[in-house]
């Protein structure tokens, strides 16, 4: 199976990745001001950072090749050296470094940097779900190499965000509702909805979008034998059986059934996972248990920025939107 891509080949992308050292084995944007946001102008769209993220097979030598590049786009640390901030990136948090707001093209932006690894393991194992739940959401592709296995992590990953929503949804839904779950699944538990990010994003993000969602997911729902879906409706029914629960809990990431399995299994025990989430399939609160597994897992993991100053700029713009989010709230929540 191949997995569908918001292809975007315009020239102003293209300018702005070909500014970066060219060994990146894939390299997407995403957020605000690539997709437009519900309540979002066009204008406000086109002010809003642009985000990106580069997963590069060799973060040393990228990094010693950007620092030759872009060395402006650094904080102090480009002092220490390309080996001490890939050690930074790979050992901290979510295994992303970011470099944010850096004018480049007349447009503010922030990239972050994942090795190819670290990428992989999170869509397989939802390791942290940062970089993985963005892809759970539309993005534009605009490189991604010739590489089987992160191919297959890419549609695993979209396979294991509507497995892990099945579960926590009733057995009659709409496409929606569907979507509202998946783009939740990232900020679900998350701090940074607590405080510095607008409250009604996730449907900010799938309202306008519905049509992008359905391109990453169509192929994927036609082809599961656990649900009947009638796109013409926009209707889905699932399987809600415990067997039918029981394969879904065996599909979900590795991460996610250690810690349903660490919920239910009173320490000293040590069962087999298999023997848990058969036991977890045959309870009427599954899909709680799931929600509640879901939540432990999320955290807002550590992001190293580059420059406190900068730290400092992006987290008020943060603080900034989830204050227009609040003013506007009762408009939004009419829309439901």
């Amino acid at each position: 199976m191949s997995l569908p891509a918001l292809q975007n080949t315009g020239v102003f992308y293209r300018r702005i990745v070909s500014q970066f050292p060219q060994d990146i084995s894939l390299a997407f944007a995403y957020g605000s001001g690539v997709f437009k946001q519900h309540g979002t102008s066009q204008g406000q769209m086109e002010r809003n950072m642009l985000d990106f993220v580069f997963a590069v097979d060799d973060p040393v030598t990228w990094h010693t090749m950007n620092l030759l590049q872009n060395r402006k786009h650094y904080s102090i640390l480009k002092l220490l050296g390309p080996n001490k901030i890939s050690s930074i990136q790979n050992d901290y948090g979510a295994s992303v470094y970011y470099n944010t707001l850096v004018p480049v093209d007349g447009r503010m932006i922030k990239y972050g940097v994942i090795s190819i690894d670290s990428l992989i393991d999170d869509l397989m194992h939802w390791k942290t779900l940062y970089v993985a739940g963005r892809l759970h959401k539309p993005v534009r592709m605009l490189l991604q190499s010739e590489n089987g296995k992160l191919r297959a992590a890419l549609v695993s990953n979209l396979k294991s965000a509507v497995t892990a929503s099945f579960l926590m949804l009733p057995e009659s839904f709409s496409e929606e509702d569907l979507f509202l779950q998946i783009a939740g699944l990232s900020y679900a538990g998350d701090f940074r909805m607590v405080i510095g990010e607008d409250k009604s994003k996730v449907a900010n993000i799938v309202r306008d979008n519905i049509q992008h969602f359905r391109i990453l997911y169509s192929n994927i729902l036609r082809d599961c034998p656990q649900v009947v879906y009638k796109p013409p409706q926009g209707k889905l029914e699932v399987d809600k059986s415990p067997e039918g629960q029981f394969i879904q809990l065996m599909a979900l990431p590795r991460t996610l059934q250690q810690r349903i399995t660490k919920l239910v299994d009173p320490p000293g025990k040590n069962r087999d996972v298999e023997e848990i989430l058969l036991q977890v399939a045959q309870d009427p609160d599954c899909g709680a248990v799931v929600q509640q597994g879901h939540l432990k897992e999320i955290c807002s993991c550590v992001l190293v920025f580059s420059g406190l100053w900068k730290t400092v700029s992006y987290s008020s713009k943060k603080l900034m939107k989830m204050w227009k989010g609040w003013r506007r709230k009762p408009s939004v929540s009419q829309m439901s």
